[in-house]
């Protein structure tokens, strides 16, 4: 089985697109190399960022080996897999393998509403369809089907189900699936907003979405408060409150691209149906990320703290 430590910051990523709706491969491998500069544990690619359902699957596992051919294995490649049916996401998995991802981050089936049963069964069909470790993605604000401790209790069963996206928005998750199963599995938040928060209590990781825009202030507020510098991670973190809100809005991807535009390490390109936000939503968006540069603060040494 492969390996991958769930542990530390992983990029949900953006795709960056051409004028001409083509991936744009010198930006993504511009914000690649900024996010690895700031010290990264692993890159998620076709997640909602990453605007996976607007992406072909040609292109999907594209993106997965240029980007293990550009990271030749300095940090870990996951591709997220959202599929409606068992057989597409058992086929998505091998795939995935196949183009060299190191693991997998699986939603719930799409569309349907599965019941409690026929979410775990489908979870179980992926993971022994592959020999990918696998973070599970439990969202059930955004995509409707919870994943509860009982449901978790079956997936403990296969050893390649390592993780979980933590994405209820209830903080007290955390430290039920603690409480519940120890370290048996390794758990990410996966809200902006509520990352702290989250692993002040024991969460292992944080997936993270302004982290496109900000990678070096991310990482630094894990690494801080791994290391029991609460103080300096909080400052950063309240200063950095309102760009994370930008993530948990439904034009989070138009407004994550303008801010990783204004850092220099994006464009603002979406895929249609996506369009650009106008108007009072644009200028809020680009106020929130002016008045953040305008004031961004100093970062301590923080790459010489662990990991």
């Amino acid at each position: 089985m492969a390996q991958v430590n769930w542990q530390g910051v992983f990029p949900a990523l953006l795709t960056p697109f051409t004028a001409n709706d083509h991936i744009d491969y010198d930006m993504f491998d511009k914000n690649l190399q900024a996010q690895v500069d700031a010290g990264v544990n692993g890159i998620i690619l076709g997640g909602s960022l990453g605007e996976a359902s607007s992406l072909q699957n040609d292109e999907k596992y594209a993106l997965v080996r240029h980007a293990v051919a550009f990271l030749a294995g300095k940090i870990p490649v996951i591709m997220n897999i959202a599929e409606q049916t068992t057989t597409a996401a058992v086929a998505c998995a091998k795939a995935a393998e196949e183009a060299g991802a190191a693991g997998l981050m699986l939603l719930p089936p799409m569309r349907y509403k599965a019941d409690d049963n026929e979410t775990v069964a489908y979870f179980l069909a992926v993971a022994n369809s592959t020999h990918l470790p696998i973070m599970i993605y439990n969202n059930p604000i955004d995509y409707k089907i919870m994943v509860t401790l009982d449901m978790f209790e079956q997936l403990a069963k296969a050893p390649n189900i390592q993780a979980v996206k933590e994405s209820t928005r209830d903080t007290t998750n955390v430290t039920r699936m603690i409480n519940r199963f120890g370290d048996r599995f390794s758990i990410l938040c996966g809200v902006d907003t509520l990352a702290l928060e989250c692993m002040l209590i024991g969460a292992n990781g944080w997936v993270a979405g302004l982290v496109d825009a900000f990678p070096r202030e991310t990482v630094a507020i894990y690494r801080l408060a791994k290391a029991g510098r609460i103080a300096e991670a909080l400052a950063i973190y309240r200063w950095f409150m309102p760009l994370l809100e930008l993530d948990i809005v439904p034009k989070l991807v138009q407004y994550i691209k303008m801010a990783a535009a204004a850092t220099g390490i994006g464009t603002t390109h979406v895929r249609a149906p996506r369009l650009l936000p106008q108007g009072a939503e644009k200028a809020y968006a680009e106020n929130v990320i002016a008045t953040a540069l305008a004031n961004r603060p100093a970062l301590p040494d923080y790459l010489k703290l662990p990991a």
